[in-house]
């Protein structure tokens, strides 16, 4: 089987550039926010774009229906007997304001300034995607002789909800090789990462009702509860806001210590204290030793607060108390812990403390515990140090895709992560932007896995 070169695959993206970013403008330009049920029809428009891509790849494509949005998939079969490769990417987007948010540009209008690109869904996850179809196709002129499915999600970003079922029924008797996600971000532009680890998650809206509506606080202040107070104080109760340590008993108790391998692979990840802070706009943080940073933000379980509602918040102040107060909080998980017993032990702390709050538990997923070992692994190290030049270090990441252990175990393949945005693009952030040097490497880096599989030694047990 012919090798693939470096210097072919960076004529061939120089060749496919301006596809490329026709693609990434189409699938910008469609506001496929799948939080808001406004968009539903942006979201039926956004999957029909993708398989037309799929298709103009070379690929056959299908636009399943689910229960809430479709699921995109794209097939590129290979001769009997060779291995299959699972891509994994998502479609749907963040909700975005310009005025409220501070955007520079319009949120869904593509702009492209030199090298970079800027639009939201550009590097989560629309950008990473087109990589990933585009490396498809680079492998497949070239010959490589492995079977591609493309996933592309339009839920993600609520949770997964409608995935599971379509898994099943798209699941077949012989596992996948593996599935690679292109979802997460490398520590700094200088160092290559690849995900052994994610958090889970589960969020909560804490509600209390005290009155009808708002009503004079010289009237009734004193007399009356006050919703908004009250939930303070419960939050208050249920963390220690400066520390971040979490209140509520046996909150802690399926937490998994770090190994020592774990700590050095940290250590040894080239994460820096002052490229973090002005990558994610820090200016104060709970811990200043960055091997602890790292702990905090990849190893240990959070409790977060989103959003207060109620009351008035316009300018000057409104001598009102309101009758209707809502807290918006979530909790980051841990390998091992589980999202239905976190609800369990927080809404009988809440119903304890304040039996009145009503708690609405929303949106849980799993923690994903990866292996850094193994053949998938050993096809990222080559595909990421061919592409990047340089050794991937294999760390966690605190964010949370749903998807990832709905897929490992329905699928029954191990996975991997080539990653392909950094800090600086602006994960869920205003001015989100991805960059050509990525997107590029990005291509290098998904033929080079494929090829890497394709080969006897890659396509020998595919379990790590």
């Amino acid at each position: 089987m012919p090798s693939l070169r470096r210097t072919a695959l960076d004529q061939y993206a120089e060749r496919v550039r301006p596809e490329y970013e026709r693609a990434l403008r189409d699938l910008v330009e469609i506001p496929t926010v799948s939080s808001h049920p406004t968009h539903r029809a942006d979201m039926r428009r956004g999957a029909e774009a993708a398989a037309s891509l799929v298709r103009a790849a070379g690929g056959q494509a299908r636009v399943l229906r689910t229960a809430g949005h479709p699921l995109v998939v794209g097939d590129f079969p290979a001769p009997r007997g060779t291995p299959t490769v699972v891509l994994y990417n998502h479609l749907d987007v963040q909700p975005a304001e310009r005025e409220a948010e501070g955007w520079r540009t319009e949120p869904f209008r593509f702009v492209r300034r030199g090298d970079r690109y800027f639009g939201r869904g550009t590097t989560d996850d629309k950008g990473p995607a087109l990589a990933a179809l585009f490396g498809v196709r680079a492998a497949r002129e070239a010959g490589v002789p492995v079977g591609v499915r493309l996933l592309w999600e339009m839920e993600e970003e609520i949770g997964s909800p409608s995935l599971e079922p379509q898994l099943r029924r798209l699941a077949t008797r012989e596992p996948p090789h593996s599935v690679v996600v292109s979802d997460a971000a490398w520590l700094d532009r200088r160092r290559p990462t690849s995900i052994a680890g994610l958090r889970g998650f589960i969020g909560f809206r804490l509600v209390l009702d005290t009155a009808e509506g708002e009503a004079h606080s010289g009237d009734v202040g004193g007399a009356a509860r006050n919703p908004i107070a009250e939930l303070m104080q419960l939050v208050a109760e249920l963390h220690d806001a400066r520390t971040g340590r979490v209140k509520v008993p046996g909150f802690y108790d399926d937490v998994v210590p770090l190994t020592r391998r774990e700590r050095d692979d940290f250590r040894r990840s080239g994460f820096s204290l002052a490229t973090y802070k002005r990558d994610n706009h820090l200016r104060l943080l709970r811990a200043t030793d960055p091997a602890l940073v790292l702990e905090r933000i990849w190893a240990r379980p959070t409790f977060e607060v989103h959003g207060v509602v109620g009351g008035y918040t316009g300018p000057g102040i409104k001598a009102t108390v309101p009758g209707h107060a809502e807290a918006k909080v979530s909790c980051r998980l841990v390998p091992r812990q589980r999202p239905e017993r976190i609800a369990r032990l927080i809404t009988a702390f809440v119903r304890k403390r304040n039996p009145d709050v009503v708690v609405h538990a929303e949106g849980a997923s799993l923690p994903y515990e990866g292996s850094s070992q193994g053949p998938v692994a050993d096809a990222v190290r080559g595909a990421m140090s061919f592409a990047f030049g340089r050794t991937p270090a294999f760390v966690r990441d605190g964010g949370t895709i749903g998807a990832v252990v709905s897929m490992g175990r329905i699928l029954r393949c191990p996975i991997g992560f080539l990653n392909l945005s950094l800090p600086e693009h602006g994960y869920h952030a205003p001015n989100e932007n991805f960059d050509w040097g990525q997107a590029a490497g990005g291509m290098a880096a998904f033929a080079r896995y494929l090829e890497e599989v394709a080969q006897p030694r890659g396509a020998k047990g595919s379990r790590p």
